[in-house]
């Protein structure tokens, strides 16, 4: 039999050729493993570079489309600002055609007023004319007629009183030189002849 130092001698081989083999197995595994999780780490590198480039584009066609939508709203400012200049524009020149339409109608109102109240005036003035010349006329033709009137008493009287005279002084029938005196005294204060 072999001996003991032998025997130990084999299993400590043994045992060392089972670490080696395991060992060489474990490294094995060990490398695969680390092959493995480097091509695992290459492949997402890979994607992620083409996730960051297909991002970066992503990136630039949203920032294409944040400019293109930037110019549409900046245009569709300036149209409507525009717009507003424009209807204001309008507002304006409508607001002084009716002013001047409503000015040019107050006036046009103003002169025909005027042009009736003048006319009225006229006519006021014509008719008190008329009736202050009717008036002085029925005055004048009344004053006329009192005046008539008031000759003819004193005719009246002054004829009375020269008759009564006449027939006082006893003179009445015959004489005509003394009616004719009387007369001609009683023109003289008249007026009459």
């Amino acid at each position: 039999m072999a001996s003991n130092q032998e025997q130990a001698s084999y299993r400590v081989g043994e045992a060392k050729g089972h670490t080696q083999e395991k060992t060489g197995q474990v490294m094995g595994a060990a490398k695969d493993k680390a092959c493995e999780a480097k091509d695992r780490a290459a492949g997402l590198a890979g994607h992620a570079s083409g996730q960051g480039q297909g991002a970066t584009e992503g990136t630039k066609q949203k920032a294409a489309e944040a400019k293109d939508k930037t110019s549409e709203t900046a245009q569709a400012a300036k149209e409507k600002t525009a717009e507003t200049a424009q209807a204001a524009k309008d507002k304006t020149v409508q607001s002084k055609d009716n002013t001047g339409s409503f000015l040019g109608e107050k006036t046009e109102l103003a002169k025909q007023k005027a042009a009736e109240a003048t006319e009225t005036a006229k006519q006021k003035a014509s008719e008190t004319a008329q009736y202050t010349q009717e008036s002085a006329v029925a005055g004048k033709d009344k004053t006329g007629g009192v005046l008539q009137q008031a000759t003819e008493t004193v005719k009246g009287a002054v004829v009375g009183a020269k008759d009564a005279v006449v027939n006082t002084l006893g003179m009445g029938g015959g004489d005509n030189a003394a009616a004719k005196d009387t007369t001609t005294a009683t023109e003289k204060i008249t007026g009459d002849r």
